[in-house]
Parts: structure tokens; sequence; C-alpha cells
């Protein structure tokens, strides 16, 4: 009998490469959208969910387990961007992303483990970032929301334990997406005295992301992560130096790895 994935974000990007793949791979696959429209996405299911909303999260799940009848697999995906001076940046555009990034995922999370618990089976799979390892410059707010997910998914691993129910955390570094677009950024005001060092390191982010990683590649990644028995805590899938960069951070003292940070966005 087919699985049933539930992916949330897959209208675009990594959550629509690993939607996509995973119909090709014969799973039964529901993917999510705020405003989703009809057979955009050959094979994929797709459903209104606003991750924000808990209504439309409980309609759309109530919706996959009336069709279904289980629900095997959750890919907590949705998210969104943000960037600029943590001085600078408006307090709604934080709040906003931490909604969408962190409270989301965990009310996407919470209406899926009464299903799970009583299947006594289940694997939720939450993408969290490579930048959720440390605090980046003009990046921090995003930095704290995948964090603060990563170990989240810690805690709820042992908790849920006793029940079966099975929960990890991937990380992607840089990957050739149209999240640049989609991100926040706080203006570049002309009488900051952060100007010159955000409008740098915004184009350098903007370089990367346009020199990333197939999103092909994320997604035979999740499904390998799917199909294990015992997932690990964490998976980090990236290039070498960006999974490098956080081996470093576990061994370098902090100013040392600092220091790093500031070479590298030339700050």
């Amino acid at each position: 009998m087919s699985k049933v994935v539930l992916i949330t974000g897959a209208s675009s990007g990594i959550g629509l490469a690993i939607a996509q793949y995973l119909v090709n791979q014969s799973y039964t696959v529901y993917g999510t959208s705020r405003n989703p429209k009809n057979n955009i996405e050959k094979g994929v299911h797709m459903v209104a969910l606003d991750v924000t909303k808990p209504a439309t999260i409980a309609a759309a799940v109530t919706s996959v387990l009336e069709k279904e009848g289980r629900l095997d697999y959750l890919i907590n995906n949705a998210g969104m961007g943000i960037t600029g001076p943590l001085e600078e940046t408006p307090d709604a555009e934080i709040k906003r992303v931490f909604e969408t990034n962190y409270f989301g995922a965990l009310e996407v999370i919470k209406a899926v483990l009464p299903t799970m618990r009583k299947q006594r089976s289940g694997m939720i799979i939450n993408i969290t970032s490579i930048a959720g390892y440390m605090g980046l410059p003009y990046r921090g707010i995003y930095s704290a929301t995948k964090g603060a997910l990563g170990i989240t998914t810690e805690a709820y691993r042992m908790e849920l334990k006793e029940f079966n129910v099975k929960m990890t955390t991937v990380a992607p570094g840089d990957f050739a997406t149209n999240i640049a677009a989609g991100r926040y950024h706080a203006p570049v005001l002309e009488n900051s005295p952060y100007k010159e060092n955000y409008k740098n390191t915004l184009s350098l982010m903007d370089a990367h992301v346009d020199e990333g990683m197939d999103t092909i590649i994320m997604a035979k990644v999740v499904k390998r992560v799917m199909e294990s028995k015992n997932p690990k805590v964490h998976y980090r899938v990236g290039f070498f130096m960006q999974r490098f960069s956080i081996a470093l951070k576990r061994i370098l003292p902090d100013t040392w790895y600092e220091k790093l940070l500031l070479n590298h966005y030339k700050l």
C-alpha cells in the first residue's frame, strides 16, 4: 500500500522538488500552499493550508485523513526568509517569520500527532537550515527560527519515542530556488549606520542562492531519511564547506569562529 505524505509549502522550491520526486517513487503525496492551483503539480494532490492559521491546518489534515485513512509522513517545509540589521528590522516582521517558520511548524505537528500515535507509526521531518546552527549577520532572525525548530525537534524525539513516532531535521544549505525573491528584506536605509555592510551582505547572500545546489539532491536525501528505520537526530545537505562549518563551530573557540564569519562576509 502506498505510503501517504503531507508536505507543507509544496508549491515551489524545495517543497515542490520533494513532492514531485516522491510521486515518482510511488508515494501518495499531498502538498500544501496558501492558494493551491488545481493540477499545477502533476501527481501531487494540492490542498489549502496556511501554517499561521490553525483552522486551515486542521481542515487540511482532516481532508487527507478522510481520503486516505492514514498519514505516514509529515514534511514540515513551509517557511519564509528574512534579512536585515537586527536593530532596524520591524518587530511585526520578526513576529511574522517566527509565526511561519517556528510556531506554524509546531501547529502542523500537533495536528498530525494524534493520528500517528493511534497508528503507532509515522515520521515527521522538519526542514530547518544550516543557517540555524549559527547566528549569521543580517540573517539573525532567520537563524533563530530554524535553530529553535532544531532544538525543539531534539526534545520532541524523546517525548514521542514510546509511541513509535519518529522525528528528525534535514537542514539545507544554499539551493537554487526562488527563496531570495520571497524573503522579507528590511529596507536599506540611506541614513543607516549598517547601510554598506548590509547592502554588500545582501548581494553575497543572493549570489549564494543563485549558485546553489539542485533541489533534486535535497529530495533524494529526504527520501533516504524517510526510508531509514532509525533516523538520526539531524541531517545536513549542502556544499562541503557549509557542512564543515558546523563541525568547525563545535571545535573552534567562539571568537575564532566569529572571525571566520566576519572574513567570509567581509565585515
